[in-house]
């Protein structure tokens, strides 16, 4: 069973983490991504426990132990999708290595991890102009200085920055193409 969109774009279903720090782009690639093709979104920033969501309005960085719980739930969502076979894409900051490795652990090892690479003052710019959003700009320095990005043994879809949201998604759906052609299919 396919989602809309699916056959338009001619990519079968994926389990996508749209990754990066705060401010990079997470929600308006998902949300585009989700759009085009179907598949079911979850924003990860929602399955926050509350304490997370209280500390980090507070301008408070976020320790390990206090990240767990939250990992274990975008876990769970990620095994629900991967059994569903119908694709999935959630946004989640990742931002270590072993972050990575949880949310990939038992049965997870396909989810495909897509990196938001954005220059530091344009996430700075971002974070100043963004209303509406618990997480403060004065998390920025803690977030970049957590960040593990990504390894080639991980292989991750990394994604530069992009001229519009339009230009993100469209560059994004390329590159999952190119690097998934055995979920490509012709249309028509």
């Amino acid at each position: 069973m396919t989602g809309p969109g699916l056959q338009d774009q001619g990519i079968r279903p994926l389990v996508l983490v749209i990754m990066g720090v705060s401010g990079c782009g997470k929600t308006t690639l998902a949300e585009g991504l989700h759009n085009l093709l179907g598949w079911p979104y979850q924003e990860g920033d929602l399955l926050h426990p509350r304490a997370n969501v209280e500390k980090m309005a507070a301008g408070i960085p976020l320790t390990d132990a206090d990240r767990l719980p939250w990992l274990q739930e975008c876990h769970k969502w990620l095994l629900d999708r991967i059994a569903s076979g119908q694709g999935g894409i959630l946004t989640c900051s990742a931002l270590k290595r072993s972050y990575r490795d949880l949310l990939r652990a038992d049965g997870t090892a396909d989810v495909v991890f897509v990196y938001l690479q954005i220059p530091e003052d344009v996430l700075a710019d971002r974070l100043q102009r963004r209303r509406g959003h618990y997480m403060p700009s004065s998390l920025l320095p803690s977030q970049l200085s957590t960040l593990e990005p990504p390894t080639a043994d991980e292989h991750p879809v990394v994604v530069h920055l992009e001229e519009t949201p339009a230009d993100l998604i469209a560059e994004t759906i390329g590159l999952l193409r190119q690097r998934f052609p055995e979920h490509t299919h012709e249309r028509g």
